[in-house]
């Protein structure tokens, strides 16, 4: 299990680093995308798939969203970069692709099927991972901006010299 936690947040710094890019970050902020993605993604495949909790994926993304939030504002004065540097690239590896993806096909489905049965299901499915991505993507969202109002002191000052951290 360990090798599985391992490899999940390899792939999530990865993931992380490249989607840092496309913004141009400053060099420095790299190594910390990285490293938040990691935890961050980390933790929610503990929560989902380790211990007697096995939570949902839309509670353990809204933890885990929180952490990395919280992450990247007490990062960002040492990365000397605004909390949102880290913050964005570092949620990006838990979007839910695969529930979108399933949604899409769900209602691609439901236009080509006949017979009420079939619509049914695929309607079902269609509605099913629509409204799961989006609980998650909205449970991403909070979690990540609740650090940055709790924490707004450290969140503001990360990028001035001298603060008082």
């Amino acid at each position: 299990m360990l090798l599985q936690i391992l490899q999940d947040a390899l792939f999530a710094a990865i993931a992380a680093t490249g989607f840092a890019a496309i913004s141009r970050p400053p060099r420095r902020a790299y190594l910390y995308c990285a490293l938040i993605a990691a935890i961050g993604h980390s933790i929610r495949f503990v929560l989902m798939n380790v211990g007697p909790m096995h939570l949902h994926i839309i509670a353990a993304t809204l933890i885990a969203s929180f952490v990395v939030g919280a992450l990247a504002v007490f990062l960002s004065p040492i990365a000397r970069t605004p909390a949102e540097t880290c913050l964005f690239p570092a949620l990006l590896p838990m979007i839910p692709g695969i529930y979108a993806y399933k949604a899409f096909g769900g209602l691609a489905m439901c236009i080509v099927r006949d017979g009420q049965q079939m619509f049914d299901y695929y309607f079902y499915l269609f509605a099913h991972n629509a409204i799961t991505c989006g609980a998650i993507l909205m449970c991403m969202v909070i979690g990540a901006t609740i650090p940055i109002f709790i924490f707004k002191n450290v969140s503001f000052q990360a990028t001035r010299r001298g603060s008082d951290l």
